[in-house]
């Protein structure tokens, strides 16, 4: 069976979400940031990046990095529909979730990691006053140019609607009211209504 590294409130909830809803059974297995569990040899030796997601296989390879999950996932079981088949449509699927992956994350991150990118705590308090700014920018871009309908592809689930789900729900802790752009607070009901979400709500991933 398929093992699920995760902690709750991170991207890996996105893969817990594409699990439920291509109907692969997996194990799910907490990873405790609070404790620094992921900076632990134990967990180094499954992910040497010391992040989640990862995904153990059931021999034992194992996987990481939330995007490359999702198309495994889609890979796995294409009877979900996960992907879509015109190649202009996965380009933009593909596309919304490249640009949530380099810059929405990205810009979240800031806000608690920024010891990944600078040594002063000037440039870290620089950073975290910045976020309200690039989250609201980026929530823009998202309700204008990546949501098409209910989902990113109109009225189809794919891979990118997880993905924007979970980096959606960071947005009032980021400053940003989501209820400020309607095509995401419609989105996000949407989400909330489908019988993935509320089974990982249910098993308290989320």
């Amino acid at each position: 069976m398929l093992k699920l590294y995760y902690c709750p409130g991170t991207i890996s909830i996105a893969v817990a979400i594409t699990l439920e809803e291509a109907g692969l059974p997996y194990d799910a297995i907490k990873v405790d940031f609070k404790a620094a569990q992921q900076t632990k040899p134990e967990y180094l030796a499954i992910n040497s990046k010391g992040r989640v997601p990862a995904l153990v296989l059931g021999d034992g390879t194992v996987l990481t990095e939330t995007g490359a999950l999702l198309e495994y996932i889609a890979a796995l079981v294409p009877a979900a529909n996960l992907v879509p088949q015109r190649p202009e449509d996965a380009a933009h699927m593909r596309s919304a979730m490249y640009y949530l992956a380099s810059t929405m994350h990205v810009a979240h991150a800031h806000k608690m990691r920024g010891s990944r990118w600078a040594s002063n705590q000037a440039s870290f308090d620089d950073m975290t006053a910045k976020v309200p700014e690039t989250m609201a920018a980026s929530a823009a871009h998202v309700a204008a140019e990546v949501l098409r309908g209910p989902y990113v592809m109109k009225d189809q689930f794919t891979l990118a609607d997880p993905y924007l789900f979970v980096v959606c729900n960071w947005l009032q802790g980021d400053g940003v009211d989501p209820a400020t752009y309607p095509k995401i607070a419609s989105f996000l009901d949407h989400m909330e209504a489908r019988a993935s979400v509320r089974t990982i709500r249910e098993k308290g991933m989320l």
